[in-house]
């Protein structure tokens, strides 16, 4: 029987490995249009920290989920998965190809796989976990995940305060873990036949390419941004402010840190989040690792897919 499932494209990688120039390339050769898979690129005001694509270098192909919600609103790869499915069966309707593109692992797995069924946040638990992470600190939290469900909180960063709370409110709701809740979901709705396209950046490359990436933010204006974020009322304590590169910047206006440790903490924040990326990337057995700038090869791939 024939496959009648919509075709995806994903394009995807670790941060800084070029994603989004590969991804405008190929689309302008495929008649493609291009959603949005990177969780900080969804929020207003906030383009120089999440190294959002200027106008120019999107070359007229369209994007999606970009700029949909402002800094202190709701979102989440459950709302992103609702918002994203109607504009990729537009895209495919109008006889156009549809590029996922972007590095945030969880919001593709949603994306493909489906949504897991998990209670609703209880407002009384969620704040006695906040209250005690400010005193004692997200650590100290993500240590007691780590005792209650190990490999959830291996895929957790210590500091991650929401997951991390998340993680902990499930548990106490449930009496399940997360890791377990997941595996028994297993994301294997498929609602799309899938091309997924990894770009395998050698680490010194890749993180070469970070840190110059970190300068650049710097220099184009990363402090201005932040400080205009911050007197448009946003505060520091929010999640999106809480970002690699907002956080920095905000330790720095704070006069916690020096620039140079503003800069190298930055850069040694930016490789360890692309190891992690690479962690789940590396998970995915159906991904294609290619390396950068094999354009023709990623074209052939393209192409043989979309016939």
């Amino acid at each position: 029987m024939k496959d009648l499932r919509p075709k995806l494209v994903i394009i995807t990688g670790p941060t800084a490995s070029g994603k989004t120039a590969l991804a405008v390339d190929m689309a302008l050769q495929f008649f493609a249009e291009i959603v949005n898979a990177d969780s900080m690129q969804v929020y207003r005001y906030m383009d120089i920290g999440t190294a959002k694509p200027l106008l120019s270098e999107r070359k007229g192909i369209i994007h999606h989920m970009i700029d949909v919600v402002d800094p202190d609103e709701e979102f989440n790869a459950s709302i992103y998965r609702t918002s994203a499915i109607p504009l990729i069966n537009k895209i495919i309707e109008n006889g156009r190809t549809c590029f996922i593109v972007g590095g945030t692992g969880l919001y593709i797995k949603t994306l493909l796989g489906g949504l897991m069924e998990c209670p609703a946040s209880d407002p009384d638990l969620r704040e006695d976990l906040i209250n005690e992470c400010k005193e004692k600190g997200t650590p100290f939290l993500h240590q007691r995940l780590k005792g209650l469900d190990p490999e959830a909180a291996g895929k957790i960063h210590p500091n991650d305060k929401t997951r991390v709370i998340r993680a902990l409110e499930v548990i106490r709701l449930t009496d399940k873990r997360l890791s377990s809740i997941i595996m028994e979901h297993g994301f294997n709705e498929r609602p799309f036949r899938v091309l997924k396209i990894c770009l395998n950046v050698e680490r010194d490359q890749l993180y070469e390419r970070i840190n110059s990436r970190c300068d650049r933010m710097i220099v184009s204006g990363l402090l201005d941004e932040t400080q205009a974020l911050l007197a448009k009322g946003y505060s520091s304590e929010i999640r999106s402010m809480k970002s690699l590169g907002y956080r920095h910047a905000i330790s720095y206006l704070k006069d916690e840190w020096t620039a140079e440790d503003m800069i190298n903490n930055l850069k040694q924040d930016t490789r360890r989040y692309a190891k992690r990326q690479l962690t789940w990337l590396r998970a995915d057995t159906e991904m294609i690792w290619i390396e950068p700038n094999n354009n023709e090869f990623i074209k052939l791939k393209i192409q043989e897919f979309i016939d």
